[in-house]
C-alpha cells in the first residue's frame, strides 16, 4: 500500500499560481478529502486563499474553488480583515429556522438568485492552532457556513437555483460555459 505524504494535495499545489475556479469547471464538482494535519502548507493555503476572496470581494471561499480538493473554507462575514475565520474539516452540528435571501458564488460572478437555508447554523471544525471548536452563526454567518460546506461536497450554487433563477441567469450561465470552454 502506497501510503501519501501527510497534506499531499496542499503541498502540490502552486499557491502563488491559486485563482478562484469558474463554473462549470469539473474541480468545483469534486467531493473533497480531510486535511490531514494542521501544518505549514495548510497555513500558506489559507493566507492565499484570504488574498484571493479579499480581492474579489467575497465573504467566504472553500478549498475547492481554488482547484485544492480538501475539507477547508476561510470567512470573513463582515468583510473586515480583522474577522478572519478558518474552518478545517468543518461539520455541520444544527439547523434551524429558515431564510430566503440573495446568494452569490466567487465562482459565478454576477449572477445571484434566491436560496433558503437554514437561519442557524452551528458548524465544528479545527482551527489553525489544531484545536477542535465549535460555532453558532446566525442569518449571513449561517449562509455562508451552509454556502461553503456545500462546496466541500461537491454541491455547486447552480445544484440549488430553482427554474425561475435558471432562466433568469441562462446568458450568464451560458457565457460562462463557452468562456471555459474557450481556454
Amino acid at each position: 500500500m502506497v501510503r501519501m505524504e501527510p497534506n499531499a494535495k496542499i503541498r502540490q499545489a502552486d499557491l502563488p499560481s491559486l485563482e478562484i475556479l469558474r463554473y462549470p469547471d469539473p474541480r468545483l464538482k469534486e467531493v473533497c478529502t480531510p486535511v490531514d494535519a494542521v501544518d505549514e502548507s495548510v497555513r500558506a493555503l489559507v493566507e492565499r486563499m484570504f488574498e484571493l476572496m479579499f480581492a474579489s470581494r467575497g465573504v467566504g471561499l472553500a478549498a475547492p474553488q481554488v482547484g485544492v480538493s480538501v475539507r477547508l473554507f476561510v470567512a470573513s462575514p463582515t468583510f473586515e480583515p480583522s474577522d478572519r475565520r478558518v474552518y478545517i474539516n468543518p461539520r455541520l452540528t444544527v439547523l434551524e429556522g429558515t431564510q430566503e435571501g440573495d446568494e452569490g458564488c466567487l465562482s459565478f460572478p454576477n449572477i445571484y438568485c434566491k436560496i433558503k437555508r437554514a437561519n442557524l447554523a452551528t458548524i465544528a471544525a479545527v482551527g489553525l492552532d489544531g484545536a477542535e471548536f465549535q460555532e453558532t452563526g446566525e442569518g449571513l454567518t449561517a449562509r455562508i457556513f451552509q454556502h461553503e460546506m456545500d462546496h466541500l461536497d461537491g454541491r455547486l450554487l447552480v445544484d440549488r437555483m430553482g427554474t425561475v433563477a435558471k432562466l433568469a441567469n441562462r446568458r450568464l450561465l451560458h457565457s460562462l460555459k463557452d468562456q471555459f470552454a474557450a481556454r
